[in-house]
């Protein structure tokens, strides 16, 4: 008997949870469901993330709901788009041996209609981000009167981005006798106080020590030059061969940075921040479960609620501003009892920071070593000759090729071929690595007259090695193509067949884009554009140097300023404490490279959407 069973879960759901791999509880789901399953306490649970903390108050949740009644009895508050749906999408999977369970996702990103059309056919169970639930709410397009369960998912970062307004308004719709729900990784003072607000007597369950991180965790850290940060960070990408990770930014421009310099490094890699439109999150993330991306760049409010299993690594290209979020990063993997290792990459000045975690979090960081060249050959030979090892031989397929194979073959023993598959790789690296100099920062040295960090604006991630000139090139294709500064650089490879470490600067508008080529391949990318059409208007590129930043005149005649628009969505005006609030993308569609439409544009929703992200000067998060 599957020890849910035990907890005093129905049959039917034991049965749909077991099919998922849920053998045995957590011990968050083992204390908690127990006392959520009698309905009689408002609750407060701290836990770390991937934990089991969806499962702990999903259950107890389709358990005590009325399903022969379509009026909204639970909702599910969560600080983002990302986690909204994977709540809602667990408890569709957990119900499926249930009948007339109606579960409706409410974020902002999306259509608004369809999701007032799902919430006028019925439903039980909301999961919502904020502030498109306070936007329904106003509409007047739900009723919470008879709701009789509030759970707050990521309170502490609920508070964090600033939706305390929000869940107060929100909150003022349910009735006082409803039972609250609040779960948390961290117990801040502000959380501490929801708490005091919105609950009368919770009972109280604390996984472990307050704050803490994962004990699977491992934690180190790399002190490097501010203008040698990125070469070491793809050392230490080229030393994990079979790394499976989540890169942390601070800003979303530095996030788009990041991701373009590693796709033009040859690395499979893409940025997750909040000017996508829903589509492009959710082309992001589809790559990234897929494993088709090794690298998901990201900022701290875009990877909340990213529920992917087997992330090896989490690395912290810059550490975040408040000291509680490291914990959320770090928790991005070694989910659900296994291991993983959390990076930060710093100067010697954040070594106080790094302190600061230390303490909160309960473990100490080891202090590690940039690899040198040698070590990450050596690492990536034998990576290699591991995958060699263990491919699997499609014997049926292959063995019709078998004759020829041996046939190239014939004049070489097996030494000999083996070297040569194993020199395919590793001379690669070892030509790259050849001069590769020690990147590692004497914290006495670290801030040495002339170590200065990159301008910005200026070349902020610069190859090890030299770089050549380049020349700038305009392209009558941008935004309002739904071209984002990724698609552009695949766009370009794919139709000239030149490297992306040939591309420099791209820099996207809203009819078109000036990128940057080296030299000596600026014929080259001519020639491959010479007959190249969009959705039937030819593709023209020509030099920059006479054209007018401004603007640029189309096929048609007319011209045309620069309009920023297509996937980067509309951003609307502030409120409350100047936090600017996302709206809902009026754009976001997909081509594949040939030029050809690979899904519709998204309708847009125009009203203001599911979260805030930061404007300025207040203390909600930047993304």
């Amino acid at each position: 008997m599957n020890p849910f069973s035990n907890l005093g879960i129905r049959h039917d759901i034991v049965n749909a949870i077991t099919e998922l791999g849920f053998s045995n509880p957590t011990p968050i789901q083992e204390q908690a469901i127990p006392v959520l399953l009698s309905g009689s306490n408002d609750f407060v649970g701290l836990a770390q993330t991937g934990t089991g903390k969806t499962a702990a108050f999903g259950l107890p949740v389709l358990e005590l709901l009325d399903f022969e009644e379509n009026y909204p009895q639970a909702l599910i508050l969560c600080p983002t788009r990302e986690l909204c749906l994977q709540i809602t999408n667990d408890l569709k999977k957990y119900s499926k041996n249930m009948t007339n369970v109606n579960v409706v996702a409410v974020y902002g990103g999306a259509s608004i209609s369809d999701q007032l059309r799902q919430i006028k056919r019925g439903v039980q169970i909301v999961v919502a981000t904020p502030g498109r639930m306070l936007d329904i709410i106003n509409r007047k397009a739900i009723d919470f009167s008879q709701v009789q369960y509030v759970v707050l998912d990521e309170a502490d970062e609920m508070l964090n981005m600033g939706f305390q307004e929000d869940i107060d308004q929100i909150l003022s719709t349910t009735p006082d006798d409803k039972k609250t729900w609040l779960f948390s990784a961290t117990m801040p003072a502000e959380v501490r106080r929801i708490a005091k607000k919105y609950m009368t007597d919770p009972f109280e369950l604390t996984m472990g020590t307050k704050n803490t991180g994962n004990a699977n965790i491992d934690h180190e850290y790399y002190i490097v030059r501010a203008r040698d940060k990125y070469a070491a960070f793809k050392r230490i990408v080229d030393f994990n061969p079979e790394i499976f990770g989540i890169v942390f930014c601070r800003t979303k421009i530095e996030t788009q940075e990041i991701a373009e310099s590693l796709i033009k490094d040859g690395y499979n890699a893409d940025a997750l921040h909040g000017d996508l439109s829903q589509q492009q999150r959710d082309k992001v993330m589809k790559r990234y479960r897929d494993r088709s991306l090794q690298l998901l760049i990201a900022t701290d409010v875009a990877a909340r609620g990213i529920d992917v299993n087997d992330v090896t690594h989490v690395i912290n290209y810059s550490l975040p501003d408040e000291i509680e979020n490291y914990t959320h990063r770090s928790g991005r993997t070694a989910r659900a009892g296994k291991t993983g290792v959390s990076i930060a990459i710093i100067n010697s000045k954040e070594l106080g920071k790094i302190r600061q975690i230390e303490r909160v979090i309960g473990k100490q960081f080891t202090k590690a070593e940039i690899p040198n060249g040698f070590d990450v050959c050596e690492k990536q030979l034998f990576a290699l000759v591991h995958k060699v090892h263990n491919v699997a031989v499609n014997q049926e397929q292959i063995e019709q090729y078998i004759p020829r194979i041996m046939d190239e073959f014939k004049d070489l023993d097996k030494e000999e071929i083996i070297k040569r598959f194993a020199s395919l790789e590793f001379n690669r690296f070892l030509e790259y690595y050849s001069k590769a100099p020690d990147l590692n920062a004497a914290v006495s040295e670290e801030r040495s007259r002339g170590d200065r960090p990159a301008r910005e604006g200026g070349d902020r991630f610069p190859r090890e090695g030299t770089r050549g000139d380049y020349t700038r090139l305009f392209i009558n294709l941008g935004s309002v193509d739904d071209f984002t500064r990724g698609d552009m650089l695949g766009y370009i490879c794919n139709n000239t067949k030149i490297s992306g470490k040939s591309i420099g600067k791209i820099d996207l508008k809203g009819v078109y884009t000036f990128f940057e080529v080296e030299n000596d391949v600026v014929e080259k990318v001519q020639q491959g554009f010479k007959s190249i059409d969009f959705q039937g208007r030819d593709v023209r590129i020509e030099l920059a140097g006479d054209r007018p930043e401004g603007g640029s005149r189309e096929g048609n005649g007319g011209f045309r300023g620069n309009r920023e628009g297509g996937g980067s969505g509309y951003r609307g005006g502030s409120r409350s404490g100047g936090g600017q609030r996302e709206r809902g993308s009026s754009g976001g569609g997909f081509r594949d490279f040939s030029g050809k439409r690979r899904e519709d544009r998204s309708s847009g929703n125009g009203s203001t959407g599911g979260r805030r992200e930061s404007g300025g000067g207040d203390r909600r998060r930047r993304s």
